[in-house]
């Protein structure tokens, strides 16, 4: 349930994004980020705003645990659309979490992967993928690398 405790706190967010997925296209662009992570109902929940400066948006990032199914599921949004994408759910593995879903892109049907690292107190790195094919082949759009400017938060996480 405590899975995403390690992502408390305040980030810097070094952001590496190909411009045009599933087109075939190889165009990468690169631009900083910045986060603030905060927990949610003791732990089994959080919620980020990502601020990217250079391209004048914001995103959000809601993370919940379903005790249920013992799953996490992701919902992002983001300041151009104000809509809440579809969620990818999943869980950890060790060090490794790994996160599906299904979305659209440019009006067709495509499958998403998110992929967490924990890499320790002051690290940690988020991938995404796409498939066009249900899943047979990917392609690898965006990085994220995380590094921690500021301490976790305490005290606001509430049952």
């Amino acid at each position: 349930m405590n899975d995403f405790d390690f992502l408390h706190g305040s980030w810097d967010v070094a952001n590496r994004r190909l411009t045009a997925p599933l087109t075939g296209g190889g165009t990468w662009e690169e631009f900083p980020g910045h986060s603030v992570i905060r927990p949610l109902f003791g732990g089994a929940g959080n919620i980020d705003e990502i601020v990217f400066p250079t391209l004048d948006r914001r995103g959000v990032t809601l993370r919940l645990f379903d005790r249920a199914t013992e799953q996490w599921s992701i919902h992002w949004s983001d300041s151009r659309t104000g809509r809440l994408d579809p969620p990818v759910t999943g869980g950890f593995t060790g060090d490794r979490g790994d996160f599906y879903g299904d979305d659209t892109l440019d009006g067709r049907p495509i499958r998403v992967h998110f992929t967490w690292y924990r890499l320790g107190p002051d690290t940690a790195r988020w991938e995404q993928e796409f498939s066009a094919d249900e899943g047979r082949t990917w392609e690898h759009n965006w990085t994220m690398d995380f590094t921690r400017t500021g301490p976790a938060f305490s005290g606001l996480g509430g049952a």
